[in-house]
């Protein structure tokens, strides 16, 4: 099975290799050695600083013209233009395409394999128009657009199989002729931390707690800043690690500072899985995740592999893809984080816990696993 993979990610070319910014990437690497011919299309970015995941040398890649964001039309437009006739000529290479949205390409280029008799599966990781709403809250224009690209995705959906990431968005995709439910898991087996060694963390001396994810909006960073100066009330021996980077990133800084809290926090910015970010669920205390609107994280799949406790808001597929590996707090609630976190700290059991049931799900959802089911998927098994 010769299999083409399209998302709206920005790709580039480093010393004859092609690299992404997602770590996606490690996923496709994964999948690659599930089918028998994978091709990557994606918009190559000119501009390498932010190449970080090489993508496997035994897959192709089809450059598509780039433009910065869908929010800028006119390059946006001129470049969907090429983009039509690179994925019609990437069509003779392929069986199936696995198209990722919702993304206005989406529609003529499932047409167009259509048309070249390729079976079309979509893949969908979040709600657009919750994320639109939390990124732009002011601009209804914005607002509208996504409603209508979601819906119109939701309808093309009818007609494709679909690949869901988290219970929540499979129940939007529903009426889908197929739904694939899966976990985008990075975690092999050999990263799995055997729950005996996570419970000995100690947990007397200092705390740290850490958070991954990007510093934007809809991931609702700021609260950070709210949530160590209620632990530090408390309990001195917090502290807080942050890894990710974003437009948020300076307001954070000034909202530590405003809180006499700066001191105790580690601003690190972009940390890979496999150089330093596996060392820091391993060593870290607790897992905190307090974004607004989410489809199922795959940093609480990282989180659970090295034995570290979850502490995570209650939104998109969370609670019901997790169950009781995780303490759930509702959204924009500082003291709740607070007391849970508190709560991981000084009771064990409630420590054991969490860490056997993640290592469940760790273990049911790894990168082998769910690279297969969706292999599988994709050939229609």
């Amino acid at each position: 099975m010769r299999v083409g993979v399209y998302t709206d990610y920005p790709y580039h070319r480093v010393d004859g290799g092609v690299y992404a910014e997602r770590a996606f990437a490690l996923f496709l690497a994964r999948l690659a050695g599930e089918v028998d011919r994978l091709v990557v299309i994606g918009r190559l970015d000119p501009e390498p600083s932010r190449a970080r995941y090489a993508l496997p040398a035994e897959s192709d890649f089809v450059p598509l013209p780039f433009y910065p964001r869908l929010s800028d039309p006119l390059p946006a437009l001129g470049a969907m233009a090429g983009s039509l006739r690179a994925f019609w000529r990437a069509l003779d290479e392929v069986d199936v395409v696995w198209l990722l949205g919702p993304h206005p390409l989406v529609f003529p280029f499932a047409a167009a394999a259509a048309l070249r008799r390729k079976r079309v599966v979509l893949g969908v990781r979040q709600r657009l128009r919750d994320y639109v709403r939390m990124r732009h809250p002011d601009s209804r224009l914005n607002r509208a657009a996504a409603h209508l690209l979601e819906a119109a995705f939701r309808a093309l959906g009818r007609f494709c199989d679909v690949v869901a990431v988290g219970p929540a968005i499979a129940s939007d995709y529903r009426r889908s002729r197929r739904v694939l439910e899966i976990a985008v898991s990075l975690v092999g087996w050999a990263d799995l931390v055997d729950p005996a060694v996570a419970r000995e963390r100690p947990y007397a001396d200092r705390l740290d707690v850490l958070s991954v994810g990007r510093l934007d909006a809809e991931k609702n960073p700021l609260l950070l800043a709210d949530i160590l100066a209620r632990l530090r009330r408390d309990d001195p021996r917090w502290h807080l690690i942050v890894c990710g980077e974003g437009d948020l990133r300076a307001a954070l800084d000034e909202r530590l500072a405003a809180l006499g809290v700066g001191a105790h926090a580690d601003l690190r910015g972009y940390v890979a899985l496999d150089d330093g970010l596996r060392e820091l669920y391993r060593h870290s205390h607790a897992l905190l995740h307090v974004s607004w609107t989410e489809g199922l994280p795959q940093v609480l799949f990282e989180a659970f592999a090295a034995g570290l406790p979850v502490v995570a808001t209650d939104v998109g597929g969370v609670a019901d893809a997790t169950g009781d590996a995780v303490e759930l707090i509702p959204r924009g609630d500082a003291e709740a984080a607070a007391s849970a976190l508190h709560a991981i700290a000084s009771d064990a059991a409630t420590r054991d816990r969490l860490i056997e049931a993640g290592n469940r799900l760790a273990a049911s959802t790894t990168i082998e696993i769910e690279a297969r089911r969706v292999a599988d998927f994709l050939s229609g098994g």
